[in-house]
C-alpha cells in the first residue's frame, strides 16, 4: 500500500505540473498559436499546446521513477508509441511499474480556452502483457481554462475507493472534494448522450439517440422532461461529468461505428484510445457502471494505439433500463 501511495503522489505531482504549465500558457499566448498543428503522430494529432509537455513531464518523472522501482512510461506524444520510455532503471532491469498517460486529454477544447482538459494517468505493476484492468492507481487532474480559479484532481487506488481535491489556483491551497455519481434511476431531465463530436456516421448515432429516447420516455419528445445532451470533446471530461453527478449516461461507440463505415468504404475519424480512458479505475471505484461498446465488462490493452469503445451508466438502475434498448438499437443499425 505504501508503494501505491508513492506512485499516486508521483502522478498527482505530474498532473499538477502539467496543469500549471497549461494554465500559464493559456494566459500568456493567444489561441491562434496554441491551436496550430505541431505534428501528426500515430496516436493522434499533436498541437502546439501539447508540444512542451514532454519538457515538463520527463524531468519530473525521471528522478521520481527510481523511488518507485522504475517505470515504463507510455504517453501520448512522448517517445515511441509502442515501446514507451524506461525511467529510473538500469539497462536490462525490469521496472516495477508501467504507467500510461494522456498529458492533455481534450486538447481541442482547452487550446481554444473554451473548456477544461484533463491530465490522465494510470499505473499498473509491471508485467510483459498488461490490460487496463491491471491498473491499480489512477489520477485525473483538471486542466483549467485561463479564467478559472479552481482545478479538481480525482484519484483512486484499487479497492480503496475514489477521492478528490479541489485546488485554488490563486492561493495554492487545496481542500477535500466530495463527489458521487447521480443517484437518479432515470434519464428524464438529466444529461445523457451518445458521443458524436466528430463528423462521420452522425446520422446513425442520431437515429439511435432519438429511438432510445422514444422507446424509454415517449413524453420527452414533446419537450416534457426532455433528455439533455453535452458533447464534451474529452473522454476524461465525460467521465468527470459522470463522477460529479452531472451526467447520467454516456455511450462512446465510435469503434463500432467507424468499423462499419470502413467496411462500407466510407471515411472514419478519431476514436477513443486506451490512454483516453486509463482512469476508468476511478469511475469503477466511485460506483459507475462501465462496459465496452458491446455491453461486455470493459477492458482494453495497455497501449496507445488500439481503438476502444465504452458505455457508462451512473448506476445499476439506469443500466438496467437503458442497456437492453441501446444494444437492440445498435444491432438494428448494424453495429453489433
Amino acid at each position: 500500500m505504501i508503494m501505491h501511495q508513492t506512485i499516486s503522489e508521483i502522478l498527482q505531482k505530474a498532473g499538477a505540473a502539467v496543469r500549471d504549465h497549461v494554465y500559464s500558457r493559456l494566459q500568456a499566448q493567444d489561441i491562434t498559436n496554441l491551436s496550430t498543428v505541431y505534428r501528426e503522430a500515430r496516436e493522434d494529432t499533436i498541437f502546439q499546446i501539447d508540444r512542451n509537455v514532454e519538457e515538463i513531464l520527463l524531468p519530473l518523472l525521471e528522478p521520481e521513477a527510481a523511488k518507485a522501482g522504475g517505470i515504463q512510461l507510455l504517453a501520448e506524444g512522448i517517445g515511441d508509441p509502442e515501446a514507451g520510455l524506461l525511467l529510473g532503471v538500469e539497462k536490462n532491469q525490469k521496472p516495477a511499474w508501467a504507467v500510461i498517460i494522456d498529458p492533455i486529454d481534450g486538447t481541442r477544447g482547452i487550446m481554444y480556452n473554451k473548456r477544461p482538459g484533463f491530465f490522465l494517468a494510470g499505473a499498473a505493476p509491471w508485467k510483459p502483457e498488461l490490460m487496463l484492468s491491471d491498473i491499480s492507481v489512477a489520477v485525473m487532474t483538471e486542466l483549467p481554462t485561463g479564467k478559472m480559479l479552481f482545478s479538481d484532481s480525482l484519484f483512486a487506488v484499487k479497492g480503496k475507493g475514489a477521492q478528490g481535491l479541489r485546488y485554488n489556483l490563486v492561493t495554492g491551497k487545496s481542500e477535500n472534494l466530495l463527489f458521487r455519481p447521480s443517484q437518479a434511476n432515470h434519464l428524464r431531465g438529466g444529461f445523457a448522450q451518445i458521443t458524436r463530436f466528430f463528423s462521420p456516421g452522425r446520422e446513425i448515432t442520431a437515429r439511435i439517440d432519438d429511438a432510445l429516447a422514444e422507446a424509454l420516455y415517449p413524453d420527452t419528445l414533446s419537450g416534457r422532461n426532455m433528455i439533455l445532451e453535452d458533447q464534451y470533446i474529452s473522454t476524461g471530461g465525460q467521465l468527470y461529468e459522470m463522477l460529479m453527478g452531472h451526467d447520467r449516461f454516456v455511450a462512446d461507440i465510435r469503434d463500432l461505428l467507424y468499423a462499419k463505415l470502413a467496411a462500407e468504404g466510407k471515411p472514419k475519424s478519431h476514436t477513443c484510445h486506451p490512454y483516453d480512458i486509463c482512469t476508468v479505475l476511478i469511475a469503477r471505484e466511485a460506483g459507475l457502471e462501465i462496459t465496452d461498446s458491446r455491453g461486455r465488462p470493459f477492458d482494453a490493452r495497455f497501449n496507445l494505439l488500439d481503438e476502444v469503445g465504452w458505455i457508462a451508466y451512473a448506476n445499476k438502475e439506469i443500466r438496467h433500463t437503458v442497456e437492453p434498448v441501446l444494444l437492440g438499437l445498435m444491432k438494428k443499425e448494424g453495429l453489433l
